[in-house]
Protein backbone atom coordinates (compact mmCIF):
# COMPACT_ATOMS: atom_id res chain seq x y z
CA UNK A 1 0.00 0.00 0.00
CA UNK A 2 1.44 3.34 -1.08
CA UNK A 3 1.18 6.24 1.32
CA UNK A 4 -0.04 9.34 -0.43
CA UNK A 5 1.52 12.45 1.10
CA UNK A 6 -1.09 14.94 2.25
CA UNK A 7 0.08 18.55 2.43
CA UNK A 8 -0.15 20.04 5.90
CA UNK A 9 -2.36 23.11 6.24
CA UNK A 10 -0.13 25.79 7.79
CA UNK A 11 -2.70 27.25 10.18
CA UNK A 12 -0.06 28.16 12.76
CA UNK A 13 2.02 29.99 10.17
CA UNK A 14 -1.01 31.98 9.03
CA UNK A 15 -1.69 33.02 12.61
CA UNK A 16 1.94 34.04 13.15
CA UNK A 17 1.97 36.05 9.92
CA UNK A 18 -1.25 37.78 10.93
CA UNK A 19 0.15 38.70 14.34
CA UNK A 20 3.43 39.89 12.78
CA UNK A 21 1.47 42.05 10.31
CA UNK A 22 -0.58 43.63 13.10
CA UNK A 23 2.53 44.23 15.19
CA UNK A 24 4.33 45.84 12.26
CA UNK A 25 1.49 48.27 11.56
CA UNK A 26 -0.21 48.80 14.92
CA UNK A 27 2.53 48.37 17.54
CA UNK A 28 2.48 52.09 18.37
CA UNK A 29 -1.27 51.95 19.00
CA UNK A 30 -1.05 48.86 21.21
CA UNK A 31 1.88 50.38 23.13
CA UNK A 32 -0.18 53.52 23.79
CA UNK A 33 -3.20 51.44 24.84
CA UNK A 34 -0.98 49.41 27.15
CA UNK A 35 0.46 52.51 28.83
CA UNK A 36 -2.91 54.19 29.30
CA UNK A 37 -4.66 51.06 30.50
CA UNK A 38 -1.85 50.22 32.89
CA UNK A 39 -2.06 53.73 34.35
CA UNK A 40 -5.83 53.38 34.73
CA UNK A 41 -5.59 49.98 36.42
CA UNK A 42 -2.88 51.19 38.78
CA UNK A 43 -4.89 54.30 39.62
CA UNK A 44 -8.11 52.37 40.26
CA UNK A 45 -6.29 49.82 42.39
CA UNK A 46 -4.53 52.60 44.28
CA UNK A 47 -7.87 54.27 44.93
CA UNK A 48 -9.26 51.09 46.49
CA UNK A 49 -6.15 50.61 48.59
CA UNK A 50 -6.16 54.24 49.75
CA UNK A 51 -9.32 53.56 51.75
CA UNK A 52 -8.94 51.69 55.03
CA UNK A 53 -10.12 48.08 54.57
CA UNK A 54 -12.62 48.30 57.42
CA UNK A 55 -14.19 51.43 55.90
CA UNK A 56 -14.41 49.80 52.46
CA UNK A 57 -15.83 46.57 53.91
CA UNK A 58 -18.46 48.52 55.85
CA UNK A 59 -19.41 50.62 52.80
CA UNK A 60 -19.65 47.53 50.58
CA UNK A 61 -21.76 45.75 53.17
CA UNK A 62 -24.16 48.70 53.53
CA UNK A 63 -24.46 49.07 49.74
CA UNK A 64 -25.11 45.36 49.21
CA UNK A 65 -27.63 45.34 52.05
CA UNK A 66 -29.47 48.29 50.48
CA UNK A 67 -29.51 46.67 47.02
CA UNK A 68 -30.47 43.13 47.99
CA UNK A 69 -32.42 43.66 51.25
CA UNK A 70 -31.04 40.31 52.45
CA UNK A 71 -29.72 40.34 56.01
CA UNK A 72 -28.05 36.94 55.75
CA UNK A 73 -26.19 37.95 52.59
CA UNK A 74 -25.11 41.22 54.18
CA UNK A 75 -23.66 39.42 57.21
CA UNK A 76 -21.94 36.89 54.94
CA UNK A 77 -20.30 39.61 52.84
CA UNK A 78 -19.08 41.46 55.94
CA UNK A 79 -17.59 38.34 57.53
CA UNK A 80 -16.09 37.06 54.27
CA UNK A 81 -14.36 40.32 53.37
CA UNK A 82 -13.23 40.59 56.97
CA UNK A 83 -11.64 37.14 56.64
CA UNK A 84 -9.71 38.26 53.56
CA UNK A 85 -8.43 41.27 55.51
CA UNK A 86 -7.53 39.06 58.46
CA UNK A 87 -5.54 36.71 56.19
CA UNK A 88 -3.51 39.75 55.04
CA UNK A 89 -4.66 39.28 51.47
CA UNK A 90 -6.44 42.61 51.12
CA UNK A 91 -4.01 44.22 48.59
CA UNK A 92 -4.09 41.08 46.45
CA UNK A 93 -7.89 40.95 46.66
CA UNK A 94 -8.20 44.58 45.53
CA UNK A 95 -5.84 43.90 42.63
CA UNK A 96 -7.94 40.92 41.57
CA UNK A 97 -11.17 42.87 42.02
CA UNK A 98 -9.80 45.69 39.86
CA UNK A 99 -8.88 43.28 37.07
CA UNK A 100 -12.23 41.48 37.22
CA UNK A 101 -14.35 44.65 37.32
CA UNK A 102 -12.52 46.37 34.45
CA UNK A 103 -12.45 43.20 32.32
CA UNK A 104 -16.15 42.60 32.99
CA UNK A 105 -17.01 46.20 32.12
CA UNK A 106 -15.19 45.91 28.79
CA UNK A 107 -16.70 42.48 28.07
CA UNK A 108 -20.22 43.71 28.84
CA UNK A 109 -19.66 46.89 26.84
CA UNK A 110 -18.77 44.76 23.82
CA UNK A 111 -21.06 41.79 24.47
CA UNK A 112 -24.43 43.49 25.04
CA UNK A 113 -24.37 45.57 21.81
CA UNK A 114 -23.24 42.51 19.84
CA UNK A 115 -26.00 40.43 21.44
CA UNK A 116 -28.58 43.08 20.53
CA UNK A 117 -27.26 43.25 16.97
CA UNK A 118 -27.36 39.45 16.67
CA UNK A 119 -30.96 39.39 17.90
CA UNK A 120 -31.99 42.09 15.42
CA UNK A 121 -30.05 40.81 12.40
CA UNK A 122 -30.30 37.07 11.71
CA UNK A 123 -27.34 37.10 9.31
CA UNK A 124 -25.07 38.53 12.00
CA UNK A 125 -26.27 35.88 14.45
CA UNK A 126 -25.23 33.16 12.01
CA UNK A 127 -21.75 34.64 11.84
CA UNK A 128 -21.30 35.34 15.56
CA UNK A 129 -22.49 32.03 17.02
CA UNK A 130 -19.77 29.80 15.48
CA UNK A 131 -17.16 32.30 16.66
CA UNK A 132 -18.61 32.15 20.19
CA UNK A 133 -18.57 28.35 20.09
CA UNK A 134 -14.87 28.45 19.21
CA UNK A 135 -14.13 31.06 21.90
CA UNK A 136 -15.86 29.02 24.62
CA UNK A 137 -14.17 25.73 23.69
CA UNK A 138 -10.69 27.22 23.25
CA UNK A 139 -8.40 26.49 26.24
CA UNK A 140 -7.96 29.51 28.45
CA UNK A 141 -4.16 29.44 28.06
CA UNK A 142 -4.47 30.11 24.33
CA UNK A 143 -5.83 33.60 24.99
CA UNK A 144 -2.51 34.54 26.58
CA UNK A 145 -0.60 33.93 23.33
CA UNK A 146 -1.86 36.91 21.25
CA UNK A 147 -2.03 39.23 24.28
CA UNK A 148 1.68 39.06 25.10
CA UNK A 149 3.05 40.29 21.72
CA UNK A 150 0.65 43.25 21.67
CA UNK A 151 0.73 44.37 25.30
CA UNK A 152 3.74 42.62 26.86
CA UNK A 153 3.80 40.88 30.20
CA UNK A 154 1.73 42.36 33.00
CA UNK A 155 -1.74 43.51 33.94
CA UNK A 156 -2.81 44.79 30.54
CA UNK A 157 -2.23 41.49 28.75
CA UNK A 158 -4.06 39.71 31.55
CA UNK A 159 -6.90 42.21 31.26
CA UNK A 160 -7.43 41.73 27.53
CA UNK A 161 -7.08 37.94 27.71
CA UNK A 162 -9.64 37.89 30.52
CA UNK A 163 -11.97 40.20 28.61
CA UNK A 164 -11.91 38.03 25.47
CA UNK A 165 -12.43 34.86 27.49
CA UNK A 166 -15.38 36.35 29.44
CA UNK A 167 -17.24 38.04 26.56
CA UNK A 168 -19.29 35.12 25.07
CA UNK A 169 -21.86 34.82 27.92
CA UNK A 170 -22.71 38.52 27.65
CA UNK A 171 -23.44 38.09 23.93
CA UNK A 172 -25.35 34.82 24.29
CA UNK A 173 -27.53 35.87 27.21
CA UNK A 174 -28.40 39.22 25.62
CA UNK A 175 -29.41 37.49 22.39
CA UNK A 176 -31.37 34.86 24.31
CA UNK A 177 -33.18 37.44 26.47
CA UNK A 178 -34.36 39.45 23.49
CA UNK A 179 -35.39 36.41 21.47
CA UNK A 180 -37.40 35.05 24.41
CA UNK A 181 -39.71 38.08 24.51
CA UNK A 182 -43.23 36.73 23.84
CA UNK A 183 -44.23 37.08 20.21
CA UNK A 184 -47.69 38.38 21.06
CA UNK A 185 -46.18 41.35 22.93
CA UNK A 186 -43.97 42.13 19.94
CA UNK A 187 -46.95 41.99 17.61
CA UNK A 188 -48.93 44.20 19.98
CA UNK A 189 -46.15 46.80 19.98
CA UNK A 190 -46.01 46.71 16.19
CA UNK A 191 -49.79 47.07 15.98
CA UNK A 192 -49.60 50.27 18.05
CA UNK A 193 -47.10 51.70 15.57
CA UNK A 194 -43.86 51.32 17.54
CA UNK A 195 -40.67 51.76 15.59
CA UNK A 196 -37.91 49.15 15.78
CA UNK A 197 -35.93 51.28 18.22
CA UNK A 198 -38.96 51.93 20.44
CA UNK A 199 -39.77 48.24 20.50
CA UNK A 200 -36.21 47.41 21.45
CA UNK A 201 -35.71 49.97 24.22
CA UNK A 202 -39.23 50.08 25.68
CA UNK A 203 -40.27 46.43 25.38
CA UNK A 204 -37.55 43.90 24.57
CA UNK A 205 -34.64 45.19 26.68
CA UNK A 206 -36.74 45.73 29.85
CA UNK A 207 -38.18 42.21 29.57
CA UNK A 208 -34.75 40.78 28.75
CA UNK A 209 -33.07 42.59 31.68
CA UNK A 210 -33.08 39.56 34.07
CA UNK A 211 -31.45 37.35 31.43
CA UNK A 212 -28.91 40.05 30.58
CA UNK A 213 -27.96 40.46 34.25
CA UNK A 214 -27.60 36.67 34.49
CA UNK A 215 -25.21 36.91 31.54
CA UNK A 216 -23.21 39.59 33.38
CA UNK A 217 -23.04 37.22 36.33
CA UNK A 218 -21.58 34.48 34.12
CA UNK A 219 -19.15 36.99 32.64
CA UNK A 220 -17.86 37.84 36.12
CA UNK A 221 -17.48 34.16 36.99
CA UNK A 222 -15.47 33.50 33.83
CA UNK A 223 -13.29 36.54 34.54
CA UNK A 224 -12.58 35.19 38.04
CA UNK A 225 -11.75 31.77 36.59
CA UNK A 226 -8.97 33.44 34.55
CA UNK A 227 -7.30 34.97 37.61
CA UNK A 228 -4.78 32.18 38.18
CA UNK A 229 -4.14 31.71 34.46
CA UNK A 230 -3.54 35.45 34.02
CA UNK A 231 -1.00 35.32 36.86
CA UNK A 232 1.27 33.33 34.56
CA UNK A 233 1.90 36.43 32.43
CA UNK A 234 2.52 38.88 35.24
CA UNK A 235 -0.91 39.69 36.68
CA UNK A 236 -0.65 39.96 40.43
CA UNK A 237 -3.46 39.71 42.95
CA UNK A 238 -4.85 36.51 44.42
CA UNK A 239 -4.04 34.57 41.27
CA UNK A 240 -0.41 35.63 41.61
CA UNK A 241 -0.42 34.45 45.22
CA UNK A 242 -1.76 31.06 44.13
CA UNK A 243 0.80 30.78 41.34
CA UNK A 244 3.60 31.74 43.72
CA UNK A 245 2.45 29.12 46.22
CA UNK A 246 2.40 26.46 43.48
CA UNK A 247 5.96 27.27 42.46
CA UNK A 248 7.18 27.15 46.08
CA UNK A 249 4.96 24.22 47.14
CA UNK A 250 3.43 26.31 49.91
CA UNK A 251 0.12 24.51 50.30
CA UNK A 252 -1.19 26.63 53.16
CA UNK A 253 -0.68 30.01 51.54
CA UNK A 254 -1.99 28.65 48.25
CA UNK A 255 -5.17 27.47 49.97
CA UNK A 256 -5.63 30.88 51.63
CA UNK A 257 -5.29 32.71 48.31
CA UNK A 258 -7.65 30.25 46.65
CA UNK A 259 -10.12 30.80 49.48
CA UNK A 260 -9.93 34.53 48.80
CA UNK A 261 -10.86 33.95 45.14
CA UNK A 262 -13.78 31.76 46.21
CA UNK A 263 -15.01 34.42 48.63
CA UNK A 264 -14.96 37.12 45.95
CA UNK A 265 -16.75 34.79 43.52
CA UNK A 266 -19.47 33.87 46.03
CA UNK A 267 -20.05 37.49 47.08
CA UNK A 268 -20.36 38.75 43.51
CA UNK A 269 -22.47 35.77 42.46
CA UNK A 270 -24.94 36.07 45.35
CA UNK A 271 -25.33 39.81 44.93
CA UNK A 272 -26.07 39.52 41.21
CA UNK A 273 -28.43 36.57 41.73
CA UNK A 274 -30.43 38.65 44.20
CA UNK A 275 -30.50 41.53 41.76
CA UNK A 276 -31.77 39.18 39.03
CA UNK A 277 -34.54 38.03 41.36
CA UNK A 278 -35.58 41.59 42.16
CA UNK A 279 -35.56 42.60 38.47
CA UNK A 280 -37.71 39.58 37.58
CA UNK A 281 -40.22 40.34 40.31
CA UNK A 282 -40.51 43.94 39.10
CA UNK A 283 -40.88 42.78 35.48
CA UNK A 284 -43.69 40.40 36.38
CA UNK A 285 -45.40 43.09 38.43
Amino acid sequence: MVDIPIPRIPVGQWVERGIDFLLAHFSDVTRWISQEMNAFLSGFEGLLLSVHPLVLITAATIGIGFLTRKRSLTVFVFLSLGLIWNLQLWPEAMSTLTLVLVATTLAVGIGIPLGIAAAVHTSLHRIIMPVLDMMQTMPAFVYLIPAIPFFGLGKVSALFATMIFATPPAIRFTYLGIRQVPEDLVECAEAFGSTRAQRLFKLELPLAAPTIVAGINQTIMLALSMVVVAAMIGAKGLGGAVWRAIQRLEMGSGFEAGLGIVILAICLDRVLQNLVGRIRSKTRA
